[in-house]
């Protein structure tokens, strides 16, 4: 059963996923038109619109929600090794990564 395991790990966590991510996200946004450039405005527009009802949430507090559910102790640890072993080239790799995988959030 180890073996099985740590063959399927050696699959995934491949080159393959990195190709995988950025072609997933680069069809994403070439289908969707690139939906996190075009509305930019919109959204910050929805952002700081003040609410209208006394129920539910504002805009703002489901960004800071949604903000809080993806970023975590892990994920800040994650940014600083990876720049700490890969340096600015890192940088740009995760943010090349974050603005294509914006279209698949």
């Amino acid at each position: 059963m180890e073996s099985i395991v740590s063959a399927v790990n050696d699959v995934v966590w491949s080159p393959a996923l990195v190709y995988l991510c950025l072609g997933a996200g680069l069809f994403l946004s070439l289908r969707g038109g690139f939906l996190q450039l075009r509305h930019l405005r919109h959204m910050w527009q929805l952002l700081f619109q003040p609410k209208d009802n006394v129920t539910g949430v504002s805009s703002f507090q489901a960004l800071s929600m949604t903000l809080a559910g993806r970023v975590g102790t892990g994920n800040i640890a994650g940014v600083a090794t990876a720049i700490t072993f890969g340096g600015p080239g890192a940088v740009f790799w995760m943010w090349m990564v974050a603005f294509l995988g914006a279209s698949s959030a």
